[in-house]
């Protein structure tokens, strides 16, 4: 199998890796608006590098993964839905739901395949919370809390890009609640707070998020997010139900230091960033492409699945900015 990737960044250089590696696919083509950062990945990964898209397409290839910039996302999807062509894309389809609707319908048109980056779907605790859901074995599931703290924001110009926290970060807790518990979304009441770095109130944007999700069920959920946690990547999920409670995220490297005599030490190495904590799990979800694309099993996350995920999102910012709660069904 011949693959295109879109995308030589610290995200797409650990796509290529990953795929390099793989005993199904026989060359990995690289491609980047930088062009000379895709000729040292291609040449430290033993790939190939084309200087354009266009080239890329050009090319006899078996599918793409596209790790560019978000605004690029939705026209290479369309693209690629074109020529009939596999897409693996991390999320976001797009940062607004006219354009990833435009996009999910090109790609049903056309009848390809369209897998988003969801990586906590292929994490061992979340599938176990999953799978503990599934089988009762919490009871009647009635709360669950999950959070996403990143140790350092990100540069200054890439936050007018990313569409805010709730699109650009929380949206991975969203599609995570709806996954282990297969419930949906019914109403959110959301609040930030951009009282940290200063580039965040330049941006619009807030540091420090909190949302209320009602589940279908009646499942109230909690889902916290910062981009100032000081201590590292904290990324976990409880969940609560009438016979037991379970944690995903909890264990020697999770950045949280227990102030009771007799708890564990702090963490000697606390989770620096989010490929240390999720890399088995980009593997693996690369390697679930690769057999989806085979027809060996069906697509584990379509691109309407970040549909939802962002409509999650797209209420909770308007219930930010309005101070008001917001159902999914106004969210159109």
């Amino acid at each position: 199998m011949r693959i295109g990737l879109i995308g030589t960044g610290r995200i797409g250089t650990l796509h290529a890796r990953t795929l390099t590696a793989h005993p199904e696919v026989t060359e990995v083509v690289v491609t980047d608006a930088d062009g000379m950062r895709a000729v040292e990945v291609a040449a430290a990964l033993d790939a190939t590098s084309v200087p354009t898209v266009s080239e890329l397409f050009s090319l006899d290839i078996h599918a793409v993964v596209i790790a560019s910039a978000t605004s690029s996302h939705a026209e290479l999807i369309r693209t690629a839905a074109e020529r009939g062509l596999p897409v693996f894309c991390e999320k976001p389809v797009a940062l607004d739901l006219p354009g990833t609707r435009d996009a999910l319908r090109a790609v049903d048109e056309a009848g390809t395949l369209l897998q988003i980056g969801f990586m906590r779907r292929f994490d061992a605790g979340y599938a176990a919370a999953r799978e503990a859901v599934r089988e009762g074995r919490l009871g009647r599931l009635h709360t669950i809390r999950a959070l996403t703290s990143d140790p350092a924001p990100p540069p200054a110009a890439y936050l007018p890009l990313s569409g805010g926290l709730y699109r650009d970060c929380l949206v991975h807790d969203f599609d995570a609640v709806r996954w282990v518990t297969g419930r949906e979304v019914l109403s959110v009441y959301a609040a930030g707070s951009d009282a940290g770095p200063g580039m965040f109130r330049a941006a619009g944007d807030v540091d420090t998020a909190a949302a209320l999700l009602t589940l279908d069920d009646g499942t109230l959920c909690t889902a916290t997010a910062t981009r100032v946690n000081g201590a590292g990547y904290d990324v976990r999920m409880e969940l609560a139900g009438e016979a037991d409670q379970f944690a995903v995220g909890l264990d020697a490297r999770t950045p949280i230091t227990s102030l009771e005599p007799t708890a564990p030490a702090a963490p000697d190495k606390p989770w620096p960033g989010f490929i240390d904590r999720f890399g088995p799990a980009y593997e693996a979800e690369l390697a679930a492409f690769v057999r989806a694309v085979r027809g060996e099993i069906p697509n584990p996350c379509d691109g309407h699945e970040a549909l939802e995920a962002l409509r999650v999102a797209e209420a909770c910012e308007r219930s930010r900015t309005t101070g008001l709660p917001v159902t999914l069904a106004e969210i159109l």
